[in-house]
């Protein structure tokens, strides 16, 4: 028997989530909402770009959803940002709110809404509190993933640590070319891009990398039973080295071009574990800087230094848009984490409270 799903918000990762719910075979779509007044008496396929209509209609209702009784919501509501803008309190306890009601109502929650939570010991503390009032008041259970911050920072590296003898550092790094993004928004406002070289970006102001990013830090170090003194935040700028035009606007010579960044888990005022990002406009630009994978404008790379050494290198090459294969798999991550969370025992969990997240059921015949 299928399990039944609703989908909660039709963003970027929203709507391929919903995409994947309706193709995947053990999965049934039961409900959909949307905060769009556009979008709302719409077919979800037609919301997803899909030809063949569901039957399913988009409701600004979430007790409507919650009525239906499915098994499982995806929820990706806008209680962080993503890659689109910066994480507010607000937004979190919003997001929270609509998630507890879910799970007091009995229905299993993944979600990409609340970043820190894929280290609920990095969250807020009120937050968690609520939401695991909320998991044993309904018997449900709640799980926040994606891609980065997620997957790429804990069973990818924490796997590669098996094969290790010692440890001396662990490096995991998104590196993108971000110029054929057409979102202002984002290029000239979270990153900063165009704007005078010695301006923090929003996403560099102090405390704002930490809290997205720390919470992967913190859980690779919990993993592997290290205690760390403090995380620090650490970033870089690049100059723009003549005016050039992107989709996004016009960067003038000398403004920022790049940014690199790092969080990093100290242990004895070593760096151990660190998180970077390295986000270009061009692929050409700062060549300094570490180079994508796999000879590709964008992916990961992790890197353990120690006994062995390792690097695992993880890229899409069949885009021209780096960002695209990034949102889709930060979807793919909850959608596919379904079937294990609702035979989970109640509680906020992490993927080392599951069993391993596969693609089971997707081989194509």
């Amino acid at each position: 028997m299928a399990i039944r799903v609703g989908q909660w918000a039709t963003g970027n990762v929203g709507k391929n989530a919903l995409r994947s719910i309706i193709s995947h075979p053990g999965l049934e779509l039961v409900g959909l909402v949307v905060s769009d007044p556009a979008k709302v008496g719409k077919d979800a396929a037609e919301i997803c770009g899909l030809d063949t209509p569901t039957g399913i209609l988009a409701t600004d209702d979430g007790d409507a959803l919650i009525a239906l009784k499915p098994d499982c919501v995806s929820f990706c509501s806008a209680g962080t940002s993503g890659r689109e803008g910066v994480t507010t309190g607000n937004r979190q306890s919003s997001a929270a709110d609509h998630m507890c009601d879910l799970l007091r109502a009995g229905i299993n929650v993944v979600s990409t809404a609340i970043i820190p939570l894929v280290h609920p010991g990095s969250a807020d503390q009120e937050i968690v509190r609520r939401l695991e009032a909320a998991c044993r008041e309904g018997g449900a259970t709640c799980f926040t993933s994606g891609l980065d911050p997620g997957f790429m920072h804990d069973i990818l590296p924490l796997a590669l640590s098996g094969v290790t003898r010692r440890i001396d550092t662990i490096r995991v790094s998104e590196v993108m070319s971000y110029g054929v993004w057409d979102k202002p928004d984002a290029i000239t406002g979270k990153f900063g891009f165009g704007k005078p070289i010695d301006e923090v970006p929003p996403i560099a102001r102090p405390g704002v990398l930490d809290m997205m990013w720390g919470s992967v830090v913190r859980l690779i170090a919990e993993q592997l039973g290290l205690a760390l003194d403090r995380t620090e935040e650490y970033h870089e700028l690049y100059p723009a080295p003549e005016t050039f035009t992107i989709p996004a606007g016009t960067i003038a010579k000398g403004s920022s071009a790049g940014i690199r960044f790092e969080v990093r888990g100290i242990v004895a005022g070593k760096a151990v574990v660190v998180v970077e990002h390295v986000t270009r406009l061009r692929v050409e630009d700062a060549p300094h800087w570490p180079k994508g994978p796999i000879g590709i404008g964008g992916g990961y790379r992790v890197q353990i230094s120690g006994d062995p050494d390792w690097v695992l290198e993880v890229g899409n090459p069949g885009y021209a848009d780096p960002t695209v294969p990034g949102t889709l798999a930060t979807a793919l991550r909850i959608v596919n984490a379904i079937p294990v969370v609702c035979a989970a025992p109640p509680g906020v969990v992490t993927p080392f409270d599951l069993p391993m997240i596969t693609g089971k059921g997707l081989v194509a015949a």
